[in-house]
């Protein structure tokens, strides 16, 4: 049921949660020696997590697959290739889509506890 009332944005909720985890972790280590600054390419990942149903990955692995290594700008002299600015749009960025798309699911919920108050 949660399936068809949320949609694909159960499935997008979760991949920003993993994805602001990962630029979270990239932040962390900006000072880190030789630390490599991941990604997720979100398109590609919410792509595969929606095959589910037709035999694709869960949202776990979807997200695990899309994950790349950024290539740095600058890169650094000790091998990290943390770019600050760069992460933190990344992060401001993912952080307004997974408020959207929390927005929606709030909207959902509302919507069926309307409903099933008779409003």
């Amino acid at each position: 049921m949660s399936q068809d009332l949320f949609g694909i944005h159960g499935k997008a909720l979760e991949l920003r949660s993993q994805r602001m985890g990962l630029i979270a972790s990239n932040i962390a280590n900006a000072g880190t020696p030789g630390y490599k600054a991941k990604d997720i390419d979100f398109s590609v990942a919410i792509r595969a997590a929606d095959a589910n149903g037709q035999g694709g990955a869960s949202v776990d692995q979807a997200g695990k697959a899309a994950e790349f290594y950024r290539v740095p700008v600058m890169p650094s002299l000790d091998g990290n290739t943390v770019e600050l600015q760069n992460e933190q749009l990344a992060f401001s960025e993912n952080a307004v889509g997974y408020s959207a798309t929390l927005d929606f699911i709030r909207g959902r919920v509302d919507t069926v506890k309307r409903a099933l108050r008779g409003e």
